[in-house]
């Protein structure tokens, strides 16, 4: 008995033992999983953060383009076909420029007791075509947009290769596989206020875009990349708003304050009709906008004044300086939508009119000095010129304001759900005062002064020039999100001087010779080639 009474108690503690182990192997019970939820509060393409109340989208596009006719990109810098290399139109430029981007934006927001709060980022990654500037074989040098390399031995050609933008640009490792690094927008938006980079309020919506890709568009104002703000918008319901903003004018509003008095004939058909004088930013550019946005179209009446602050006559304090003189800008917008040529065809236009605040008007990445060559039947080649800064002065004068007008539209039609067309155009006038005037040509323009002294053969002298422009674009959108686009762009520049000019050097233009040149208006035709996925 003894014996089968140990053996039952053994047996008994062997399967307590072995329940309890298999009972220590069950799972604990797991929490309920987070599963991302779509969050409908601010439409489509949103979801919930995990863990919070707070809703976050994802979205940008990846985009492939080349550009015929310009040796700077759309998207990089407008001053297409009109300075430098590419102005000289010779064989020491590139004649396309291509680039690959990808964008990347966060939305995020946040329903408070105060309203929402977002927060938005917009960055890009870009690789864009080395910009050859060369210098012809004699030199020994040529090069890509970077420092020029040294040749070792007489008459070569050494080459260096840099990517868009200077040699530092495009990373570290010699740019042959790096790309540049953009933020365009980082901002907060709270209570009817935003703070950090977002579009000027006061842009039109479209910037510069009224129906076009390309960026270059006189004729009003377009920080398509943001501008550093602080502004509040207040809404007044029925699609009514206004806005008040403090804006950041260093580094796209600032079209230069010039002391004439270091003019010289050479300098000024480069368009440097003196040094830039800026001293630095005292006040942030003031801004006001009023907007109605509504299911017929849109209005907006937007103003803006910038305090014109320049450093001294000369290089040290004892030299002076002229008092501080603000600049004003007013811009008027209107869109017409649902017209009757077809669904979703619009009309979007803008007038533009700017005293010391020229930015406005001929906006950054458009710019306001052009240098451009072209064919003459009377002379070695034909040469157009022309610059709007801001403010001129000379030594002991006051700042004098250059003024200047403009206007863009543009009108797109659908043809189908799948092709549009837009036809675009843009006008822009500069009109310098009578100091300029007096200092470049003499009194009244009958002679004299800087370019008068300079050159014999100018039978007209006059700073003031206008820039036309027109273009078309062709959008195909084979599926949802994926655009195949052609934009052709003609620009004219209608500069005012007259006459011939035999200049010592051109010295910001690569290979021109010493010869006389026919000063004559110019023309420049470009084409951009895109494609484009968003998601």
């Amino acid at each position: 008995m003894k014996l089968v009474k140990s053996l039952l108690l053994g047996s008994a503690a062997g399967l307590i033992a072995v329940g309890g182990a298999q009972a220590a192997d069950l799972p604990v019970k797991a929490k309920a999983v987070e599963y991302v939820k779509i969050c409908s509060l601010y439409g489509a393409g949103f979801y919930y953060i995990p863990g919070t109340d707070t809703c976050i989208k994802l979205g940008g596009y990846l985009r492939a383009e080349v550009a015929l006719g310009t040796n700077s990109d759309f998207t990089l810098n407008q001053n297409v076909s009109t300075q430098g290399a590419n102005g000289a139109r010779n064989r020491l430029t590139n004649y396309y420029t291509a680039r690959a981007r990808e964008d990347l934006n966060i939305d995020t927001r946040t329903a408070t007791e105060y309203g929402v709060v977002r927060t938005f980022f917009d960055g890009v990654f870009s690789w864009t075509t080395g910009n050859y500037v060369g210098t012809g074989s004699a030199t020994g040098t040529t090069a890509y947009s970077g420092a020029l390399a040294t040749a070792t031995t007489p008459g070569a050609t050494t080459t260096s290769l840099f990517g868009s933008g200077g040699g530092s640009v495009n990373g570290t490792d010699g740019n042959t596989s790096a790309g540049s690094l953009g933020v365009y927008y980082a901002f907060i938006q709270f209570a009817g206020f935003t703070m950090g980079k977002a579009v000027s309020q006061f842009d039109a919506p479209w910037t510069n875009y009224p129906g076009n890709n390309f960026d270059g568009l006189v004729g009003g104002s377009g920080t398509v990349t943001g501008i550093n703000q602080f502004s509040y918008t207040a809404d007044f319901g029925q699609g009514i708003t206004a806005a008040i903003s403090l804006e950041d004018p260093t580094s796209y509003m600032q079209a230069g304050n010039l002391n004439m008095t270091g003019a010289t004939a050479s300098s000024v058909l480069g368009a440097s009709y003196g040094s830039n004088a800026i001293g630095g930013s005292r006040s942030p550019n003031i801004v006001g906008q009023v907007r109605v946005d509504q299911a017929w179209g849109l209005f907006q009446a937007s103003v803006a004044a910038k305090d014109n602050h320049v450093a001294y006559y000369g290089a040290t304090e004892p030299t002076g300086h002229p008092d501080d003189k603000w600049g004003w800008a007013v811009q008027l917008a209107l869109s017409i939508k649902n017209i009757p040529t077809g669904a979703g065809d619009v009309i979007n236009i803008q007038g533009v009119y700017t005293d010391g605040a020229t930015r406005y008007n001929f906006q950054n990445l458009a710019g306001s000095t052009y240098v451009m060559f072209g064919g003459s039947s009377t002379a070695y080649q034909s040469l157009g010129y022309a610059s709007a800064p801001d403010t001129v002065f000379i030594t002991g004068s006051s700042q004098e304001t250059v003024k200047t007008w403009g206007f863009r539209g543009a009108y797109t039609h659908n043809w189908d759900p799948y092709w549009n067309t837009a036809i675009y155009g843009a006008y822009a006038q500069a009109q310098f005062g009578t100091l300029a005037k007096t200092t470049l040509c003499g009194a009244g323009g009958a002679g004299g002064g800087v370019i008068g002294a300079g050159f014999a053969g100018v039978t007209s002298c006059n700073p003031d020039f206008a820039i036309a422009q027109a273009g078309i674009i062709t959008r195909w959108t084979p599926v949802k999100n994926l655009t195949f686009s052609a934009d052709l762009a003609w620009t004219h520049l209608d500069q005012k001087y007259a006459g011939t000019v035999t200049p010592a050097a051109l010295v910001p233009v690569p290979a021109k010779p010493v010869a006389t040149y026919e000063l004559k208006d110019q023309n420049s035709v470009v084409l951009l080639l895109r494609a484009q996925r968003n998601w």
